[in-house]
């Protein structure tokens, strides 16, 4: 039986909005393929939203409670709730140094969000969104063992309306060609970012 523990924190109000509140969230992984989906609103345009996670190299979180180092390098992955669309997608965005791997491998994201709903997830390493739908699913990690780190993760969504984690999955494994397309498709953004700083 699959166990998941998720703790929901308000801590109070947020950059002048009456209806703006920081949420912390907290668990564990059974599967390195594993997908925790955060479901969050907002209801005011232009709104500055962070999300960020603790769990590879600890920290503080928006809760205040202290989150220990040691979890899985995780992804962080954005898309619009009511069409599925991709907005957002980061690895190792979060200025927080393991101290003792000296990496810093949490992820960032902040985004200003027209009202609405949105849906955040959080992967492990190289378990990336197929996109550019949420519905095409997750090409699922090589790691296994959560790559000889432990299998917690702790996740803020900052300056939101509201915010509720979802039930994990596993995503289903993409059909060859699709996912052959994806690794294309990064393979011909890696080129070109390295063409463009050639050109520098």
């Amino acid at each position: 039986m699959k166990v998941f523990r998720s703790a929901l924190v308000i801590i109070g109000l947020a950059g002048g909005s009456a209806f703006a509140g920081d949420f912390s969230f907290t668990g564990d992984f059974t599967n390195d393929d594993e997908v925790q989906p955060f479901s969050f609103t907002v209801t005011e345009n232009f709104a500055e939203v962070t999300l960020r996670t603790w769990s590879y190299a600890g920290g503080t979180n928006a809760a205040g409670a202290e989150i220990a180092r040691g979890g899985f390098d995780p992804i962080l992955t954005l898309f619009d709730a009511s069409t599925g669309a991709l907005i957002n997608e980061n690895d190792d965005g979060h200025m927080t140094i393991d101290p003792l791997t000296g990496n810093g491998y949490d992820s960032f994201l902040m985004n200003y969000f027209d009202a609405g709903s949105y849906i955040a997830t959080v992967t492990q390493f190289e378990s990336y969104a197929i996109g550019p739908l949420l519905s095409n699913g997750f090409v699922g990690s090589a790691n296994s063992n959560f790559d000889n780190r432990d299998s917690h993760w702790a996740f803020d969504i900052v300056n939101v309306s509201s915010a509720s984690a979802g039930a994990p999955y596993i995503s289903p494994i993409p059909e060859p060609g699709i996912l052959a397309m994806f690794l294309a498709g990064l393979g011909l953004l890696g080129w070109r970012t390295r063409s463009a700083r050639a050109q520098l």
